[in-house]
């Protein structure tokens, strides 16, 4: 069961802190803020096939809501990136108005959306009028029969014409989010990659991890960021990023087709991997996760939520808002879980939410 945190009580005086640090000196500059637990599919590594419980509307953070959130995440805590995720955020109507709303307050800061593309292609323009600036788009194959098996929805030309719509619209980079899984669509992550450069997209690989509904995870199906790169390698060559990796999740690799010994061949483009089972990160993390009902996780693997929604619409102040966010983050593990066990540990112990609950 998922642990909701007392709700510290704000000091009496004195100001929030301007970075939104915790106990072990990271701090957070990258927001990420879910909008709805609902999508319109049912990928296998996410949600069962049947049976979500879906939040009620009124436990959801409301449009002026999420825009105070992400205002308060810049304005006093000087969060540099906002991202809206979901569940699927494109199924919410006032998306647009959500991401104006915010744009309004923070006209240079960037605003992205985690999407799985369906119907991206009749938004995607409003969105960008919006304020909207960068996107990423969840597609695991361009094989449409493996897509509907992972999916459990035919939905992969819906997909495809959501990227090509959000390249057209001038966003850049599109990144691609992929998840392999053994013997389902792991053989064919090189055909993915050629895909997507030639396309202009970014692919990032995301190593599958247990945040499913089902608790179906197991090691041993796990494809490793060492055996995706790989796999590529049969192909391409991969050579590290010489850009600083800084905080981010995914470690870039520039691609190059293959040449003899000796021969140089141009950037064809750059790859992502997301290590996050076997290449932890946890000590460059910078992000804090608000649910799409409004609770603050310091982490995307914990167990414990603090609720910053009811504090919001008992009539706090920005300030007041602000200090049990802080509170919250103060609580961050040094590593996954509340006693820093890693994913593959035996002791760890999965979430009660699942990634769509959370939020990516």
């Amino acid at each position: 069961m998922t642990t909701v945190l007392p709700t510290p009580v704000p000091p009496a005086t004195g100001a929030p802190a301007r970075e939104l640090s915790d106990r072990w000196g990271r701090v957070a500059d990258d927001l990420r803020i879910s909008l709805i637990d609902k999508c319109n599919l049912r990928c296998t590594y996410c949600m069962p096939a049947e049976g979500m419980t879906w939040l009620k509307k009124d436990a959801l953070l409301t449009a002026d809501e999420a825009v105070r959130i992400a205002d308060i995440g810049v304005r006093v805590f000087g969060v540099r990136d906002v991202r809206f995720t979901g569940g699927e955020p494109l199924v919410r109507r006032d998306l647009a108005d959500i991401i104006a709303g915010f744009r309004s307050l923070h006209p240079d800061v960037p605003v992205s959306l985690t999407t799985n593309g369906i119907n991206l292609d009749k938004r995607v323009d409003e969105l960008v009028a919006a304020g909207l600036t960068r996107v990423n788009v969840s597609l695991d194959t361009v094989d449409r029969e493996v897509f509907a098996r992972v999916t459990r929805r035919d939905r992969l030309p819906q997909v495809i014409r959501g990227l090509a719509a959000a390249k057209a619209a001038g966003l850049d980079p599109v990144k691609v989010n992929a998840v392999l899984m053994r013997g389902v669509n792991d053989t064919g992550a090189a055909d993915l990659l050629a895909w997507c450069l030639e396309r202009g997209y970014q692919l990032r690989f995301i190593e599958q991890m247990p945040l499913d509904a089902d608790h179906n995870w197991a090691r041993r199906n796990l494809v490793s960021g060492a055996e995706v790169r790989g796999r590529l390698s049969e192909r391409f060559d991969l050579t590290p990023d010489p850009a600083p990796r800084g905080s981010a999740p995914a470690q870039l690799w520039e691609v190059r087709e293959k040449t003899t010994a000796g021969q140089d061949a141009p950037v064809l483009g750059k790859v992502g991997v997301i290590a996050s089972v076997t290449e932890s990160f946890c000590a460059s993390c910078s992000r804090t996760r608000v649910t799409a009902d409004g609770r603050v996780r310091s982490c995307l693997f914990s167990r414990q939520e603090t609720d910053l929604l009811s504090v919001m619409r008992s009539g706090a102040s920005d300030r007041e808002i602000a200090e049990v966010w802080a509170g919250a983050m103060r609580l961050k593990p040094r590593a996954y879980g509340s006693d820093g066990v890693t994913l593959d540990d035996p002791g760890y112990v999965q979430p009660e939410r699942t990634m769509s609950a959370i939020g990516g």
